[in-house]
């Protein structure tokens, strides 16, 4: 979590959302205050991402250096522009030219997560009773690197959401490049296997056997190569407005996993463990 907050991580992602800003609304006076620096907005976003905190904190947090009604107005501007979407897409794109995604080897899983103010596409949480939530399905390639998403509710099953993730793939062109799926067993439907070899073209599909009510639960199995999967959830629910969602619009809660991938692509690509790459200073 706290890699978002250094400089080396989150200094080229500003450079890269300031060249994508669409120009500023006209103000139906002709005039106005100058309007607050985009750096300052970044960084309370940024701060939202990271602590969870709310706006007004946050405002507290910039010594009041900007509202908090201006900065959900600004990110809102920022939202309706694409732009956090068009930042996911560049980073991804340096990431691949970097390093380069490996998906040879697909996992997806899916993660619930709480909606601390209910929403649209927010349910109640089976897996914590009585309490609102949302979930995120995710696909990564073998290093943990994130590739495609979707969100709904806590209370959706995870199975139909897998198709939507699988679509994205498809559409971008990068299904093709996949010679093994990895999920777990909440996955492995009777038809799953046929399903994604005739729609898909993956014909190797690998997930624990699911529970059969009429002979008792299975045996659960190693986790094996699938935590990487767990893994990457683990560092993107690190991320508090994640985990604990007050965000009552799922754009916002879009835009919030958009800029949290796209941190981790370039904490990966300017870590010394994961690249040669360095930023200049």
């Amino acid at each position: 979590m706290m890699y978002a907050l250094e400089p080396r991580v989150h200094d080229p992602i500003f450079h890269l959302v300031e060249s994508l800003i669409p120009a500023p609304p006209d103000h139906p006076l002709g005039c106005h205050r100058p309007r607050v620096p985009n750096r300052v907005i970044f960084r309370g976003l940024l701060l939202r991402l990271v602590t969870g905190a709310s706006w007004d904190t946050i405002e507290v947090l910039l010594d009041h250096a900007v509202s908090d009604t201006t900065l959900r107005t600004r990110r809102d501007e920022w939202i309706n522009s694409g732009l956090f979407v068009k930042v996911l897409a560049h980073t991804a794109a340096a990431y691949h030219q970097v390093i380069g995604i490996d998906l040879t080897e697909l996992f997806i899983d899916g993660c619930n997560n709480r909606a601390l103010e209910g929403g649209n596409e927010t349910g109640l949480d089976p897996k914590h009773p009585g309490k609102r939530g949302w979930k995120f399905v995710i696909a990564a390639d073998a290093a943990g690197i994130p590739v495609a998403f979707t969100t709904d509710a806590a209370n959706r099953n995870d199975y139909p959401l897998m198709f939507r993730v699988l679509d994205d793939l498809h559409d971008r062109d990068q299904l093709r490049l996949v010679d093994t799926f990895h999920a777990d067993r909440g996955f492995n439907y009777h038809e799953t296997p046929k399903r994604l070899a005739d729609d898909y073209g993956i014909a190797d599909f690998r997930a624990p056997t699911r529970n059969n009510p009429h002979t008792g639960r299975k045996q659960r199995s190693p986790l094996g190569p699938r935590w990487i999967i767990e893994s990457t959830n683990s560092w993107i629910r690190n991320h508090r407005q994640i985990a604990y969602n007050t965000d009552r619009n799922p754009d916002h809660r879009h835009a919030a996993l958009c800029l949290a991938i796209a941190l981790l692509h370039v904490h990966r690509i300017s870590h010394p463990r994961h690249s040669t790459w360095r930023p200049i200073r």
